[in-house]
């Protein structure tokens, strides 16, 4: 339930936020104050969760403590167990609330005003029907001086949390529903405390390390469950997914592991040390951590086929930790050098440049993560250590600007995540000192008033589902000059007709007139004096409607404005003429994500 702080001679919003080292947005947010923000003496106000402990210090007494915070003292007794003659000693760490678990309704008060102000809001509207229910109120009929309980309600948000949690018969992974509340137990005490549930993105799996180590992948559409692999230990196992989602990468024994997860079969490439491996968004290459030869720590990204690899840092400190590739692989992320010490860091993939996130005020920070947009990254900054378990939830610009805090967990550190969305940063709090979360939170950094989503026993982590990739809808390409037919994105937009493009990708198609053989074409064309393939493309044979061809990739040094060209050259079963000259080949140019899918459709007419 909310608790509500009644306003004293004297007080204002930053003083009241600052007593529980709140910020002042989530203070407002929580009670949906307007410009000027003016609060006046009598006013009750709903307080999120904040910095609740205090050390005492000497000269400190009830009646100074209840004074400064501006609540009563049987209040601070009650929630201490004090005994009487209720004495104090310097040093002792006492709870200070911010007030009571109960509204006292006022005149001209009505049950929708109230939920209005303190966003009780159901399906995305203000619906006073949970303080109804909670105060077992016959009607919605209030008078003065009553006293209500006030719930959190759901927010109205997309997507599904997974998390891990013991409900005292073993650990399993979970599935929680925020707009309506509900939760599914998707295994069967096949979880661990260390487990942390991955996403596909395709939402239709889930992968984590649960009991004696085994990778698990459930399957969200038949609930089957698979054992992937075993591992000497499942504490500190990174997984992540294909951008396919067919694909699952971890490391293991100093490999980094490709698991196929439809064929059952795994691509081992030999890393040492290697950690935190992930995929680029191309599906082509992959990030990872590993030592260089003069064992500090780096990241680098190397080519899955033509196993490439590229340095990306120039570290000479500490280890780099809990790397991160954002979703549009145009920037990581890292920790370093420990967990004593932990700055985060941003780099540039393309240009190396490194930027450190201010962080909290202790230097620990912890469990970054960026936002689906790759514009912001989400954190838990431990404070206060002096008095008692606290972690600010903050977040950042993806070169450290607008770096700030929206709201606070009563743990030490807490895993965070994202909303599909973007606009919400999901957390754990309700550790009481045991280190172990027993509430699910969250906090929209447009209205930060935190709401608290769920409680349960123990939870250990949490990830949101991403936002689903959407399906690309084809249609068919008929050009009577080249004599070629085939299918594309319908979302193309024709440029000529011989050229289409989108946002995602495009193709090009022309001929070849030589009489030179198919090697020899492709070759010239590969290895233009102009480079549009890099420095080193890769060319592979093929065979296309039983005709010779060949693929021609990209090497990693392509230059950025050719798109990620590729090209497919076929023979013609017959040469074409176009305005008398007689052509033997065909040549289709696409980005290399399309180029295979278009390839595959190609006919001849």
């Amino acid at each position: 339930m909310q608790v509500f702080y009644t306003v004293h001679s004297g007080d204002t919003l930053f003083q009241i936020a600052t007593r529980w080292e709140l910020p002042v947005d989530s203070l407002i947010a929580a009670n949906n104050l307007l410009p000027p923000y003016t609060i006046y003496i009598g006013d009750q106000l709903s307080i999120p969760p904040g910095v609740t402990t205090i050390r005492v210090k000497e000269g400190d007494t009830l009646f100074k403590l209840s004074q400064y915070f501006g609540i009563p003292q049987s209040i601070i007794i009650e929630e201490n167990n004090l005994q009487p003659p209720y004495i104090i000693q310097a040093g002792d760490l006492l709870n200070v609330p911010p007030g009571v678990p109960y509204y006292t309704v006022q005149p001209g008060d009505t049950l929708y005003q109230i939920a209005k102000r303190f966003n009780v809001i159901v399906g995305g509207y203000i619906n006073p029907e949970p303080i109804r229910i909670v105060n077992q109120l016959q009607t919605n009929v209030i008078y003065p001086g009553m006293q209500l309980k006030i719930p959190y309600t759901p927010p109205f948000v997309s997507g599904i949390i997974a998390y891990t949690s013991n409900r005292g018969d073993g650990y399993d992974i979970w599935l929680f529903y925020p707009s309506s509340g509900k939760k599914v137990r998707l295994t069967n005490h096949l979880a661990d405390s260390f487990s942390v549930p991955y996403w596909s993105g395709d939402l239709r799996k889930i992968a984590f390390v649960g009991r004696n180590n085994i990778l698990y992948v459930v399957d969200l559409d038949d609930g089957n469950v698979a054992k992937i692999d075993q591992f000497e230990t499942g504490l500190g196992v990174f997984l992540d997914w294909s951008p396919n989602s067919q694909k699952l990468t971890y490391t293991e024994n100093g490999e980094i592991v490709l698991y196929d997860i439809i064929l059952h079969q795994a691509q081992r490439i030999r890393e040492p040390a290697a950690t935190d491996v992930q995929w680029f968004p191309n599906g082509d290459e992959l990030l990872f951590q590993a030592p260089d030869s003069a064992g500090f720590s780096q990241l680098y990204r190397i080519n899955t086929n033509r196993l490439e690899k590229r340095l990306i840092t120039r570290n000479t400190e500490g280890r780099l930790n809990n790397v991160r590739l954002s979703p549009d692989g145009a920037y990581a992320l890292y920790t370093t050098p420990g967990a004593s010490i932990s700055i985060i860091h941003t780099i540039e993939i393309a240009t190396g440049n490194t930027v450190e996130v201010s962080g909290g005020p202790l230097a620990k920070n912890y469990f970054p993560e960026w936002s689906p947009n790759s514009l912001q990254l989400a954190y838990s900054a431990t404070a206060f250590e002096d008095r008692g378990y606290y972690s600010f939830i903050r977040s950042s610009g993806r070169i450290g600007e607008n770096d700030r805090t929206w709201a606070i967990s009563d743990c030490f550190a807490t895993p965070v995540t994202w909303s599909p969305d973007g606009r919400k940063i999901a957390y754990l709090s309700g550790c009481n000192d045991q280190g172990t979360a027993s509430e699910m939170w969250v906090v929209d950094i447009k209205h930060p008033a935190p709401i608290r989503l769920l409680e349960d026993l123990k939870i250990t982590s949490l990830q949101w589902s991403p936002l689903r990739k959407s399906i690309e809808t084809w249609k068919t390409y008929i050009n009577n000059t080249y004599k070629v037919k085939f299918t594309y994105p319908a979302s193309w937009i024709k440029v000529s007709d011989e050229r289409f493009e989108g946002l995602n990708g495009f193709f090009q198609i022309s001929a070849i007139a030589s009489d030179s053989s198919i090697n020899e074409v492709c070759h010239n064309e590969a290895f233009h004096q102009l480079m549009p393939y890099g420095s080193q493309p890769k060319i592979n044979q093929a065979k296309i409607q039983n005709q010779n061809a060949c693929f021609i990739y990209p090497s990693s040094d392509q230059r950025q404005e050719m798109k990620g060209q590729s090209a497919l050259i076929v023979t013609y079963p017959q040469p074409i003429k176009i305005n008398e000259e007689t052509y033997q080949y065909f040549i289709l140019w696409a980005d290399k994500g399309h180029l295979l899918k278009i390839a595959s459709t190609l006919t001849f007419i």
